[in-house]
């Protein structure tokens, strides 16, 4: 039977199974359109990003008593509602390559229908990206490196470089030339794509490089090369596509 992942915890574990899956769910680009007197068409005003996607499960509890099942529905209840103001991980049995960051927010009303059976929907309020499950573990590199991104989307990575003085990052692809000159590195330095931050652990180090905005991967060959006295580089990729 088919399940889904949330915030770190199997819907199967605690008895729910999904029924129906909204599985071609997509979001909407978020741009408006204008239309000018005298002129054809409309003109595209665009924000550049797209808007969270819902997704839903249609779900139902198994019980063998009206107690069990109101049991059920407290453990199901402290769950989706726990951390309610921020992102978790969504992945299910549909779609396994993929998880998503989703959000809890919709009320929760649960049946009691024939045998004992607890039907409801589950919806989240999902980022656009879905994001390739193979592509969420760390890759060392000690040499200039290609990665390829075969999804419409940049990738965000994370980056952790290991050197110290100053370090020169370059992310070549067709038709992209991205520079950053991060000084006197000691140890390391950290990238987060996401966050769109610089660090080492807790400690922010923005004031440190001079570059064009964050590292991303974008579609295509992306080669990643350096100069300075570098010893290797961890990086998460993140791939993503909608």
């Amino acid at each position: 039977m088919n399940y889904f992942i949330y915030n770190g915890i199997k819907s199967s574990d605690l008895g729910v199974f999904i029924q129906n899956k909204n599985i071609f769910s997509s979001p909407k680009y978020d741009a408006s359109f204008v239309s000018i007197p005298g002129k054809n068409g409309d003109l595209i005003s665009s924000n550049g990003r797209y808007l969270n996607s819902s997704v839903s499960y249609t779900c139902f509890i198994a019980a063998k008593s009206i107690e069990e099942l109101a049991n059920k529905v407290t453990l199901v209840k402290n769950w989706l509602y726990k951390e309610p103001d921020k992102y978790h991980d969504l992945s299910d049995s549909y779609d396994v390559n993929f998880q998503r960051k989703a959000v809890f927010n919709s009320k929760l009303d649960i049946s009691d229908e024939v045998n004992k059976i607890g039907t409801f929907t589950v919806v989240f309020s999902c980022k656009p990206q879905r994001y390739l499950i193979s592509t969420l573990e760390k890759e060392t590199y000690t040499e200039e490196f290609v990665i390829n991104n075969p999804y419409s989307l940049s990738a965000k990575p994370y980056l952790k470089i290991y050197g110290s003085g100053d370090i020169t990052l370059t992310i070549n692809s067709p038709g992209i030339n991205k520079i950053w000159i991060m000084k006197d590195v000691e140890d390391f330095i950290e990238c987060d794509s996401e966050t769109m931050n610089f660090y080492k652990d807790t400690e922010l180090q923005n004031s440190k490089v001079t570059g064009d905005d964050f590292p991303e991967l974008y579609t295509g060959e992306n080669s990643i090369a350096w100069k300075g006295e570098v010893t290797k580089i961890e990086i998460i990729k993140r791939l993503v596509s909608l």
